[in-house]
Order: C-alpha cells, then sequence, then structure tokens
C-alpha cells in the first residue's frame, strides 16, 4: 500500500480528499494534517510515501514545508493539489520533488488518473534495458491530453459550477447555480447534469406544495 499525508487547511476539503485517495486500489491515507507544523509532527513519527500537498496553508507556504522536508532528508513524492497558477511556483516545485500537480477545483476521475499513473511510476523497478524502458517508465507520470467537454460546455464554467455547487452544503437548484454566476438557469443545469453523468454529483427531486418538483443538486465528497 502508498501511504499518503494529506496536508490540507480546509476540513471539508480534507475530508474529500481523503475520500477520494481510499477509493484508489493501492492506496491509505496514513495521515491528515492541516497546517505546517502539523504536517511536519506527523512525518516524524509515521512512515508516509506520498504527500497531497495544498501549497497555502495559514503557518507558511507548502513549497517552504518541501523545502525542509528534503533538507533533513525526507525523500516522499509530493503531489500538489492547489489553486496556484503561477508557473514559476510549478517549476520550483518540480525542482523539490513534486511529480504532480492537480489544480483546484478538480473531481474525483482528476486525482485517480494521478494516483494510478503516480502508482504505475512508484512500481518501476530494477535495471532498464534501455532508453525505451526509461522513457516508458518517465511516461507512467505523464497525463493524458483530457477528454473533451460536451459540446457547448466551457472548463472556466464548469470549474465556476463546481466551485458553487461544493460550497453549497445542503445542494443547489439550478436557478440558484445560475444567478449566483450570472448565467441562465437551463446553461447552470447542463453543467450541473454533466457533473451528474461523470458522478462527481447528484440530483434528488423537492416537491413542494404545487407544480412540478425541483431539482436539486449536491456535490459528491467521495463520488466518481
Amino acid at each position: 500500500m502508498i501511504r499518503v499525508l494529506v496536508v490540507e487547511d480546509d476540513p471539508v476539503a480534507a475530508d474529500a480528499h481523503q475520500l477520494y485517495v481510499e477509493r484508489v486500489v493501492g492506496f491509505t491515507v496514513a495521515a491528515v494534517a492541516h497546517t505546517r507544523a502539523e504536517a511536519v509532527r506527523v512525518l516524524e513519527r509515521t512512515p508516509v510515501d506520498l504527500l497531497l500537498l495544498d501549497l497555502y496553508l495559514p503557518d507558511g507556504h507548502g513549497l517552504g514545508l518541501l523545502r525542509s522536508l528534503r533538507a533533513a532528508g525526507h525523500g516522499a513524492d509530493v503531489i500538489a493539489v492547489t489553486s496556484a497558477r503561477d508557473l514559476a511556483v510549478v517549476r520550483e516545485g518540480v525542482s523539490l520533488g513534486v511529480v504532480q500537480y492537480v489544480l483546484k477545483p478538480f473531481t474525483y476521475p482528476t486525482l485517480r488518473d494521478r494516483l494510478v499513473r503516480y502508482a504505475e511510476f512508484r512500481g518501476a523497478a530494477g535495471e532498464a534495458s534501455g532508453q525505451e524502458e526509461v522513457d516508458r517508465a518517465l511516461g507512467a507520470l505523464r497525463v493524458a491530453e483530457p477528454a473533451a467537454l460536451p459540446k457547448g460546455l466551457s472548463g472556466p464554467t464548469l470549474e465556476a459550477v463546481t466551485r458553487v455547487l461544493r460550497e453549497a452544503a445542503e445542494g443547489v437548484t439550478a436557478a440558484a447555480a445560475g444567478e449566483r454566476l450570472g448565467i441562465s438557469r437551463i446553461t447552470a443545469r447542463r453543467y450541473l447534469e454533466h457533473l451528474v453523468t461523470v458522478g462527481s454529483a447528484a440530483r434528488r427531486p423537492h416537491y413542494g406544495q404545487v407544480g412540478r418538483p425541483e431539482l436539486h443538486y449536491r456535490w459528491l465528497s467521495g463520488g466518481r
């Protein structure tokens, strides 16, 4: 089993990340830390193979934690889970041993793909017979081209709808999501239905006193 330390300051996101990791065969969450200091304490007493590391922590940047770990000789690999899009930060992370980046918000299939690829890379052992085998081992970390969204859907709008849905603890209707984002109810519903189709959200009818039931959508923390 690959032992994972989830480092995430948001308790709701940390719970979701833990659920995601534990759904992937071959991975187990050894511990969850909400601050840099807590992560250091966990690493002092708990064997860990991989950090699922948020870069923006309340008591310091995640790369600062990683620099101190490397200075102390800790060799755990890192998948950065972050909203940071600064490519200079990405380059520095790579130099410190970050093997993958996952941008927030994301769905379970995105993280599952990164974990499966990491497991394949980690599982490569022995002496390579030649350049082709070395390339194959390194290629395991390369991310495949993303699947195209259904016609008419855009990535930025999907991210915005996903964020609204994740923040709605009691769920949200298409009308409410559309009003919050400044898009039509019909447009919001298309994105919400896409999230249901890929297993990241669920819908249920809400019956009022009169008229047709209204659909409520909610985010599935452990969904596909």
